[in-house]
């Protein structure tokens, strides 16, 4: 009886695994842009004049937040205000820069955040606030 060779098993099909993973990079990409982002709970002051804000969409701005307790934040991480200027030295001139500060937070943190922006050029800010909410007619009438 003849005993016929199996042939050589020497490389290994990737596209098979390459489809997959893709697929799995779609599925977390998809279900990652669901994920709200905004842990921080900032109560935002509320003003009448108030715009929709738009981010541009040629770069991702950098986002400041200054919560209830007076504590900094540079895209959600606890910051000192130190290592803020410092970061901001590395940014350019044209960087977005978004603001968001907690209404009870005390004026001389914003201050001094709004000092170091200004102090390395950084011009291109957008303050975040809240509409204010329109005052509730009542369903009386007057006779």
């Amino acid at each position: 009886m003849s005993h016929r060779e199996m042939p050589r098993f020497d490389a290994i099909n990737v596209i098979p695994l390459i489809d997959v993973i893709l697929v799995l990079l779609a599925i977390v990409l998809t279900t990652a842009s669901f994920i709200v982002k905004d842990n921080l709970k900032i109560e935002l002051p509320e003003t009448a004049s108030t715009q929709s804000y738009v981010p541009p969409a040629d770069q991702i701005p950098i986002r400041f937040d200054i919560d209830k307790d007076n504590q900094l934040y540079l895209d959600e991480q606890l910051q000192t205000l130190q290592l803020a200027e410092q970061f901001l030295k590395t940014l350019s001139k044209e960087q977005t820069i978004i603001i968001q500060v907690n209404k009870k937070a005390e004026f001389g943190v914003f201050v001094g955040l709004i000092d170091a922006l200004k102090a390395q050029q950084l011009n291109n800010l957008t303050i975040l606030t809240q509409a204010k909410s329109a005052p509730k007619l009542s369903n009386a009438t007057e006779r």
